[in-house]
């Protein structure tokens, strides 16, 4: 299945509806509450994490039943039902996964079907077409649950932004995959930072140093097309991942954002380059960024990651104050001097886990949540950071949300495509 949607159709930032499509009131006016009807899940991205967030919205409520599922290829929804089956279809139970094949859709535009026949979403595929799927979603008045990041280029997030506020006037639920917040221990720890613990916010660094996620996984001599290679091995492709500073940095990134109550900085400068992943076969992604974040009361934050096997591995947070300092990733606040003096006992939870339950809670109860806000400018963020380092300019945050840099390719078909360039700073313009 194919389809050869324009650039232009796709980043669209009209605030009009999608004609063919209408609000659903039985959504909008929270039609569950009473907690016993049935609600109709549809997954579109079957890869793990897609996998995961199916199975958590399953366990966050009974009338949860997996109905419709999409993906690029065959191969990876098979998997992927197959494996939801096993888990929640139970010879002593009621089934839970019922997707039947005529509600298995594949291709580009396989989302559309997904969303005619579901009430709840999950939008987990590669993010490249987040913002596509979204805007589908909210115009047909569905409930989503949103993976990170929902860009991987300043268009494609001003398009997500009306669907966020259409969302939010519609009162249909949005929840994000920025899952650090749902964590019971970083929401206590920033709840004393907002509360002024550690007094007035100075500075604050954040490490996401690791040596990497998965090699690519299929050579371009297993592929039927050059579309179909790079989507198979999407991470390593800045238009569908958005780099790694986007994919993954973007987790450390909003925690800088929570910090400083969700106001975005004034400015961005930074570097990067691929020191260790530089084989071809790696795609055009760097391996490496440094990003400084200015806000306009002179707070720094000092941002680093770095996919480098064989190196110390780094993932944590800190933040300092006038009064103390914070480790966020170890729950503890100490005073100027070292001492401890707030450290959170309780447990910190599963927050995969918790984001779904508390997205079906808001349903049922006519209450839903709309992350988009924070969501939006933690994705912008992780964006900007690779601007920064791709051309090695420093940027405003204006300049970035007006960026007209579109990553999209000309059509969607299984054919030939470029084969994108790895930005070189002082080269690589900013558009």
């Amino acid at each position: 299945m194919t389809s050869k949607t324009s650039r232009r159709s796709f980043v669209s930032v009209t605030t009009a509806a999608t004609a063919a499509l209408s609000v659903s009131p039985s959504l909008a006016s929270g039609a569950w509450a009473g907690g016993s009807d049935r609600l109709r899940l549809g997954l579109i991205g079957c890869g793990g994490r897609g996998t995961g967030a199916a199975s958590q919205a399953l366990n966050a409520d009974s009338g949860v039943e997996l109905v419709a599922m999409a993906d690029a290829f065959e191969d990876r929804l098979m998997s992927s039902r197959a494996r939801l089956e096993r888990q929640f279809n139970k010879a002593d139970t009621e089934s839970r996964v019922n997707v039947p094949e005529a509600n298995c859709f594949t291709g580009f535009d396989a989302y559309k079907r997904v969303i005619e026949n579901t009430d709840v979403v999950c939008l987990t595929s590669t993010p490249h077409f987040r913002p596509r799927h979204l805007k589908a979603a909210v115009d047909a008045g569905k409930h989503v649950f949103c993976e990170k990041p929902v860009a991987v280029d300043a268009p494609g997030l001003r398009s997500v932004m009306e669907s966020v506020e259409k969302a939010r006037q519609q009162k249909t639920s949005i929840v994000s995959g920025l899952c650090w917040r749902y964590h019971n221990g970083k929401r206590a720890v920033f709840q004393q930072i907002q509360e002024g613990l550690i007094g007035d916010i100075v500075s604050m660094q954040c490490s996401y140093m690791t040596g990497g996620v998965w090699d690519p996984r299929k050579t371009r001599e297993q592929c039927k097309s050059e579309m179909e290679y790079q989507i198979r091995n999407w991470y390593y492709y800045t238009w569908l991942s958005g780099d790694f500073n986007v994919e993954q940095h973007i987790h450390s990134l909003d925690k800088m954002l929570w910090a400083m109550n969700d106001e975005a900085p004034v400015s961005i400068s930074g570097s990067g380059g691929r020191q260790v992943r530089t084989d071809p076969k790696y795609g055009n992604i760097y391996d490496h960024f440094n990003v400084i974040y200015e806000w306009k009361n002179g707070v720094k934050a000092f941002a680093r990651c770095r996919h480098w096997p064989g190196c110390e591995n780094d993932v944590n947070d800190y933040i300092v104050g006038t009064k103390g300092r914070a480790d966020v990733m170890k729950h503890r606040i100490f005073d100027l001097d070292g001492r401890e003096i707030w450290k959170f006992e309780g447990e910190g939870g599963d927050m995969y886990q918790i984001e779904h339950d508390e997205l079906f809670a808001g349903i049922r109860g006519a209450h839903p949540i709309n992350n988009g806000d924070y969501m939006c400018k933690s994705t912008m963020l992780a964006i900007s950071g690779r601007m920064a380092a791709y051309t090695g300019k420093k940027l405003t945050w204006d300049e970035v949300m007006n960026s007209q840099q579109d990553l999209t390719p000309e059509a969607y078909e299984w054919g030939d495509i470029p084969v994108p360039e790895v930005a070189v700073p002082g080269k690589t313009k900013f558009f």
